[in-house]
């Protein structure tokens, strides 16, 4: 790990990223694309020491309240957090200033602030976001090998349902050939059900991937599923997107289950939902207590 100091820390759209880098290895990941032009070893966290003190500053001087965002680019629960306790300090702020907050994760991490995301939830909205892509605990621990499995994680989102803290799911990605079957999509949908989500965020069957990720997704590939890369290189070349040959019949089973189940499916309604702040009303909030 290493410390920096910034300049600033929310993004024009109130998203925020206390870390840089990140040690979960999943082998697809985006955030490892040559474009973030992260100019460090990706498992060589970057911390921003002055994030706290730049945060509060930009809650005080904020017009209108209103969700903050973080996850987009590193997971907040790395390890690391268990240790600095950035997140939790910037909670205890969003808390206090009366914001709202959404989180993307995969790790159950965050139960060590369930208290804290509840008590935003009270006065405002709290929402979770987690990333779901395996049902199948053997497989997961290969392509998310430092990360809360997936019982893990189906684990949190049950304890967060019963928090009363609204949780939303990303289906993503869903990598041809290794994990775009209908039973791993039955799986987790069925995880999902259960755990009472708002909504799932699909942006179809297949994942990203470009300069950086690429690279280091195909070595990933040799290692993990011999012969698998030469099959990838023949069907996708370095195309950008990388769709599953079942996508089709797959999203037909995603759409028909989550309606069938309650379950919000639209990926533009989801994201209004996550970007609108609410304020609950003192009559809500004294509910909650009786």
């Amino acid at each position: 790990m290493h410390f920096v100091k910034t300049k600033g820390i929310l993004s024009a759209k109130n998203g925020m990223n206390l870390y840089r880098g990140c040690t979960h290895g999943c082998i697809y990941c985006d955030s490892r694309s040559r474009c973030y032009h992260m100019e460090h070893d990706f498992e060589d966290i970057e911390i921003k020491e002055n994030a706290i003190e730049l945060l509060e500053k930009a809650l005080k001087h904020k017009r209108k309240r209103c969700m903050i965002g973080t996850g987009s680019m590193t997971d907040p629960y790395i390890p690391l957090e268990m240790e600095i306790g950035n997140i939790r300090k910037a909670l205890e702020l969003i808390y206090e200033y009366g914001f709202g907050f959404t989180v993307i994760t995969k790790s159950a991490r965050i139960l060590r602030d369930i208290d804290l995301l509840q008590k935003i939830n009270e006065k405002t909205k709290c929402v979770v976001q987690m990333t779901l892509t395996t049902y199948d605990e053997d497989l997961c621990r290969k392509i998310e090998p430092n990360v809360s499995t997936t019982k893990e994680r189906f684990e949190a989102l049950k304890q967060l349902r019963d928090a009363g803290i609204p949780t939303v799911v990303w289906l993503s990605p869903i990598l041809p050939f290794i994990n775009d079957t209908e039973e791993n999509i039955n799986g987790i949908l069925d995880m999902c059900i259960e755990a009472e989500v708002y909504g799932i965020i699909c942006f179809g069957m297949g994942l990203t991937l470009r300069e950086g990720n690429r690279e280091y997704f195909y070595k990933q590939l040799d290692r993990l599923f011999p012969h698998l890369k030469e099959k990838y290189r023949k069907h996708y070349g370095n195309q950008y997107i990388v769709g599953s040959p079942k996508s089709s019949q797959l999203m037909a089973l995603f759409s028909q289950k989550c309606s069938k189940n309650g379950i919000v499916h639209n990926n533009e309604q989801i994201f209004r939902y996550l970007h609108t702040f609410e304020e609950k009303k003192a009559s809500e909030q004294l509910h909650f207590w009786q």
